[in-house]
């Protein structure tokens, strides 16, 4: 692998906002971390045994599990707890200072700790409460736990498994996390923009369910897009065909997409009078006839090598691509000359792998990478931050309510919110290492 820069400690194209996540597992973590790779400053709020993903496996050491290692990057953390005497002041302590709160917690334990939008906003009317849980809040399953085999399950995706393998699998990625992960930052961001333009704080909400639904309708509404009893699902992605197909030597995924690649890739293989056969001389032709299509390339590939095929198909245009395991698409010279996969030193952890940004920004050229912190490493430092006694937290006596006469003094959400110190990172040496290249 190619060694990489040093990693700079730029401000980012978020630089300036403030984020508190109180979140667990991997859809809010994934959502704060990419806020947080774009120079967000990111507080992540532990319980005192920390975020459950710390101690997934592998690990070197207790609470820094490898998934954490990468979807705690950027952030600092923070142990409160909650049910602490003064955890929920301390919590809100942080709130006043941000720009937004990202959590996962299911809306009755938020009613239970009083951190409900509206109690929430009166310190901090500025702010974007972002909110996601596995179903609508307002909806019968409002209440209902939720992880990704779930959503799976109840947005239509393990059915689509089914109707193609018979099966009724998983798809074996945590995919409605990631995707939802997403879903909650592109909203943050809208809502962000939204208050910078002479817009105010507002409820975000991100329900899981609704997510992995619409995402899933996209091209499966199918014929019902337009007939009140149309069949639900896209023919050519439902196809039990549609697979990769074998060469002489291998396996690729050739998609002779429009109508020229299909009359480049029949001439190709000796049969051009295949370009006029009325099954699949068009595009819509050849989804509609999936079935006979897919087939058809499958009794038609094995007569060149995949290298043959490969460069026929870029000569062509056409789309083509071979079958990779995982880990030798993760480390190619594609993969790594685009920064995908490199290593970094961390202060505990030795070397480890990092998985880099698939986006690249003129304006913002530079990576940069603030190491996954230990648990509840910043705490004090953040909490100071924001003017709360940290020893407050070790306190086993209760706050004294306020006399009902006594005014309360409303922060004002328009003075200048203090920056946080951020600290400088290391700068970390990248170095090379072998990559499997099949």
């Amino acid at each position: 692998m190619s060694e990489q820069p040093t990693v700079p400690s730029g401000r980012g194209l978020l630089a300036g906002i403030r984020v508190i996540e109180l979140a667990s597992v991997i859809m809010a973590p994934y959502a704060a971390q990419q806020l947080g790779d774009l120079g967000a400053d990111v507080i992540k709020v532990e319980p005192p045994t920390g975020d459950m993903t710390r101690h997934y496996p592998p690990r070197r050491h207790p609470g820094m599990g490898g998934p954490a290692l990468n979807l705690n990057r950027n952030k600092r953390s923070a142990v409160i707890d909650l049910k602490a005497p003064h955890g929920r002041d301390a919590l809100l302590a942080l709130l006043r200072t941000a720009d937004v709160f990202i959590t996962n917690l299911r809306p009755q334990a938020l009613e239970r700790l009083r951190l409900g939008y509206d109690e929430v906003a009166a310190v901090n009317p500025g702010l974007i409460y972002t909110q996601a849980q596995g179903f609508r809040s307002d909806s019968r399953y409002g209440t209902h736990a939720a992880y990704d085999d779930i959503i799976q399950a109840a947005s239509g995706l393990v059915w689509l498994n089914h109707q193609v393998s018979g099966q009724p699998h998983y798809v074996p990625t945590v995919l409605a996390d990631k995707i939802c992960g997403m879903q909650i930052a592109q909203s943050v961001l809208a809502a962000l923009h939204y208050r910078e333009h002479g817009g105010t704080g507002q409820r975000v909400e991100v329900p899981m369910a609704d997510t992995m639904l619409a995402f899933n309708l996209v091209e499966h509404l199918g014929d019902a897009s337009l007939e009140a009893d149309g069949a639900f699902g896209s023919a050519r992605s439902l196809s039990p065909r549609r697979r990769a197909l074998r060469t002489a030597d291998g396996w690729m995924c050739i998609l002779p997409h429009s109508d020229r690649n299909w009359q480049d890739f029949a001439a190709f293989v000796g049969r051009p009078a295949l370009a006029c056969d009325p099954r699949f001389s068009t595009a819509p032709d050849r989804a509609r006839n999936a079935d006979q299509f897919y087939p058809l390339l499958a009794e038609l590939t094995p007569r060149h090598t995949s290298a043959a095929w490969q460069e026929f198909c870029d000569q062509a245009g056409i789309a083509a691509a071979p079958v990779l395991d995982l880990a030798s698409a993760a480390t190619t010279a594609y993969a790594q000359e685009g920064g995908l996969l490199y290593e970094a030193e961390h202060p505990t952890e030795g070397r480890y792998r990092v998985i880099g940004s698939p986006v690249r920004y003129s304006a913002d050229p530079e990576p940069r990478l603030r190491p996954c912190p230990g648990i509840g490493q910043h705490t004090d430092e953040v909490l100071r931050e924001a003017g709360f006694d940290p020893s407050l937290l070790h306190s086993t006596h209760r706050p004294v309510p306020a006399a009902p006469h006594a005014r309360t003094r409303v922060p004002d959400v328009n003075a200048p919110i203090p920056s946080p110190t951020r600290e400088r990172m290391n700068h970390v040496p990248f170095h090379a290492f072998t990559a499997r290249v099949p």
